[in-house]
């Protein structure tokens, strides 16, 4: 994944109301408070500047663009995991987890597997993900990735890999036929929603590599 370039984010309607210079600091201000508004710029300036003004009234808070079962375009969920992979190396050194979108809790952390690739851990957590929500009973939930390549492989059942089986990496291969076994045998109910890394900073769930 690209390192995104710098954000400033303003909070209209929040628990504070401010400018911030990160998306970390932004959503401790505005993840389960209601009728949040809040946005990203580019610019210190521009932040500054449309706080001074107010949300504009066609857009007053950040949306992500569904992919997958998604066929809306809904507000930042705070019910959500959002998920990660981490490969050091292509093939390397590779682990996956979730974290709670409202708290900053990690959910879950899977790994390290050798001689795996970030696509697939990106395709394995977000089938964790589903799974663990099934179990909890939590169909309303959202998962958030940044990966269109997972989003793929999850919305068509199977992995896309050129990565070579091979005695190193045969655990993850059984944790990718596990996977593919679970979306073809459970019909799930939960949206699973592109990342907008360009409007909001790193995915809550990125490991801090790049």
């Amino acid at each position: 994944m690209a390192k995104s370039k710098k954000k400033y984010y303003v909070v209209w309607a929040g628990r504070k109301p401010g400018v911030y210079d990160t998306w970390e600091a932004c959503r401790e201000q505005v993840f389960g408070h209601p009728g949040a508004k809040y946005k990203s710029f580019p610019t210190r300036q521009a932040a500054e500047a449309a706080y001074r003004s107010g949300p504009p009234p066609a857009e007053t808070s950040n949306r992500a663009r569904p992919t997958g079962r998604a066929n809306s375009s809904p507000v930042i969920q705070k019910q959500a995991i959002a998920v990660d992979a981490s490969s050091r190396g292509n093939p390397g050194i590779m682990e996956y987890r979730g974290v709670d979108l409202a708290s900053g809790q990690e959910v879950f952390r899977v790994g390290p597997f050798d001689d795996g690739t970030n696509n697939i851990g990106e395709f394995l957590a977000i089938v964790h993900a589903l799974a663990l929500l099934e179990k909890q009973g939590k169909q309303d939930w959202v998962i958030y990735t940044d990966s269109h390549t997972a989003l793929a492989w999850v919305r068509n059942r199977r992995v896309k890999t050129t990565l070579e089986r091979t005695p190193r990496n045969e655990k993850l291969f059984e944790l990718i036929n596990r996977a593919i076994h679970w979306l073809q045998t459970h019909d799930y109910h939960n949206r699973i929603l592109k990342w907008d890394t360009d409007r909001w900073g790193e995915i809550p769930a990125d490991f801090g590599r790049k």
